[in-house]
C-alpha cells in the first residue's frame, strides 16, 4: 500500500539551502510560518519559546562572526533566532507565590526541545510554500554573545538559528544512515535487519565519501567517522553549561 503524502515527500527530498535569492521574504508569510509553527507540540502547554527575527544586516554580520564564518547569515533575506524561553513561566510562577530561581535541569530540557519543535515545524512550514533554509546550530559558540547580539533577558538562549528565503542553489541530497540502523524492535538491539554496526559505518563512510567526492568536497575515505572523530574530539563548545548557566539555565 502507497502511504506518500505531501508532507512525507516533502521530508524526503528536504536537504539544507546556503544560497538564496536576493528577493526579501514578506513579513505576514515569516508570521504565517511562525503563526503555523507555534501549533507545535509543548510539554504541559508550557509554550517555554520565543523566536527572534533578524533583519538588521549588522546584528546579521556580527552572527555570521560568532558562527564561524557562515556568509549565508549575512545573505539569506531573514534569519530566525529560535529560543528558550522560561521568562512567562517567571512570570506566571510569581503571580502564584512561586519562583522559577534553580530551575533545573528538567526545565532547560524541556523548554530546549520546545524550542526545537518549533524549529523543526517552521522549517517545514516555509518549504511547504517554496522558501528553503539551513539550521545554524553555530549559535551556540558563545551563547552569551549571542544572547547579547539579540537583546535576550536572562531566562532566554537562543537554542539554534535558520537562515530562510527563496533559493537560488539547492544542493544534491546528502545520504543518510541505513534506516535499520537506527530503527530498533522492543527494546535497543533489536534492529531488523540484524546489521552489523561496523559494516552500517563503513558502508556509510563510502557512500558520504562518493557524495562529497561528487560535489568536489574534500574528505576522506573513512568520511562520516572520521569527522565524528575529529568533531568531538576535544568535546565541541565545553563551556556551554557554564555559560548557559550565566544566562539562567541551570542544567545541574
Amino acid at each position: 500500500m502507497n502511504y506518500s503524502s505531501e508532507t512525507i515527500a516533502l521530508l524526503n527530498n528536504r536537504v539544507s539551502v546556503r544560497k538564496f535569492k536576493s528577493d526579501p521574504v514578506p513579513e505576514d508569510l515569516i508570521n504565517e510560518v511562525l503563526d503555523a509553527a507555534f501549533r507545535a507540540p509543548t510539554s504541559s502547554n508550557i509554550q517555554s519559546y520565543s523566536v527572534i527575527v533578524v533583519h538588521d544586516p549588522t546584528i546579521r554580520e556580527q552572527l555570521a562572526v560568532l558562527t564561524g564564518g557562515q556568509k549565508h547569515v549575512v545573505e539569506a533575506p531573514v534569519f530566525l533566532a529560535f529560543c528558550a524561553d522560561l521568562t512567562r513561566i517567571e512570570n506566571a510562577m510569581a503571580r502564584q507565590g512561586g519562583t522559577i530561581v534553580d530551575n533545573n535541569m528538567e526545565i532547560g530540557l524541556v523548554s530546549s526541545i520546545d524550542a526545537s519543535l518549533v524549529g523543526m515545524s517552521a522549517y517545514l512550514a516555509a518549504e511547504s510554500v517554496g522558501l528553503k533554509g539551513v539550521m545554524i546550530g553555530a549559535v551556540r559558540n558563545d551563547a552569551v554573545v549571542a544572547a547579547r547580539l539579540l537583546g535576550l533577558p536572562p531566562l532566554v538562549y537562543c537554542v539554534f538559528g535558520m537562515c530562510l528565503g527563496w533559493p537560488d542553489e539547492a544542493p544534491p541530497q546528502k545520504p543518510r544512515m541505513d534506516f535499520s540502523t537506527m530503527v530498533h524492535h522492543e527494546r535497543y538491539g533489536a534492529l531488523r535487519d540484524n546489521r552489523d554496526l561496523d559494516q552500517t559505518l563503513d558502508d556509510y563512510d563510502a557512500a558520504l565519501a562518493k557524495h562529497y567526492g561528487g560535489i568536489g568536497k574534500p574528505t576522506t575515505a573513512d568520511s562520516w567517522t572520521h569527522d565524528m572523530d575529529k568533531k568531538f574530539s576535544p568535546q565541541l563548545r565545553d563551556n556551554l553549561r557554564q555559560q548557559l548557566k550565566q544566562l539562567g539555565f541551570d542544567f545541574r
